[in-house]
């Protein structure tokens, strides 16, 4: 089996964004046109990648009934199946640590619920964090009204801070999207719940992960109202 360079994470339930998830998994709700998760999966598509792992748990079978076997993208998906497996979502670390077995060493991570249309998963930017040594490279955003006071700073040498700010006087928002190293959750459990966060913060005291903006459009979309105001909105161009 050819492993895996990207994982898209899509097995929360969604609390906020009832009652439309009461009835459809959050990377389901459709978004111009079409579901969110798809938007990334022709994303990945366009980029080059031949395959994917998408890990699920809430209404876990309507993704795999929607999205099938990726072939309609030119995609193999390789599903981890936290619902069956494990009765619930296991946070964003413990996701990514079930699916090591599907993943390659370095490998690109994405949230289902954010709508980044301009981002491109691009096959170079991947290479160049291989031969690297860094643990991860995140990607970060403005701080959106709803997360003011944003996740991590930004050192002169464009490494992330966990505990100030660099020499732009700011703290960025976290977007969702990252490349990975496998290292980064080699001591998490297959099973065991664990949030990715704390692992980023201790990977930047260590100045092990670097970081760069995204100044391209970018949604994370964790109510109805947030939903409701980008169908209201015109595309960026």
């Amino acid at each position: 089996m050819t492993l895996a360079r990207a994982m898209i994470l899509a097995a929360g339930r969604g609390e906020r964004m009832r009652p439309l998830t009461d009835s459809c998994p959050k990377p389901l709700l459709e978004v111009r046109g079409k579901p969110l998760i798809v938007w990334h999966l022709e994303a990945l598509a366009r980029a080059g990648h031949e395959s994917v792992v998408i890990n699920t748990a809430w209404l876990e079978d309507r993704i795999l009934e929607r999205l099938g076997d990726g072939s309609r993208w030119g995609l193999r998906i390789h599903y981890s199946l936290e619902g069956r497996d494990h009765g619930g979502a296991l946070e964003t670390a413990g996701g990514i640590a079930k699916a090591h077995h599907l993943l390659a060493d370095a490998f690109w991570i994405v949230s289902a619920d954010v709508h980044v249309p301009q981002f491109a998963f691009e096959e170079e930017a991947l290479r160049r964090f291989e031969r690297g040594g860094r643990l991860a490279h995140v990607w970060l955003v403005p701080n959106p009204p709803f997360h003011p006071e944003g996740d991590f700073g930004i050192s002169a040498g464009g490494l992330g801070l966990a505990d100030g700010v660099g020499p732009d006087g700011k703290r960025w928002t976290y977007a969702n999207i990252a490349l990975l190293r496998k290292e980064l959750c080699s001591h998490v459990a297959p099973g065991e719940h664990a949030q990715l966060g704390p692992l980023l913060y201790a990977g930047m005291r260590s100045e092990r992960i670097s970081v760069e903006t995204w100044a391209g459009e970018w949604h994370n979309l964790g109510t109805p109202q947030q939903l409701a105001a980008l169908h209201s909105a015109a595309p960026a161009k």
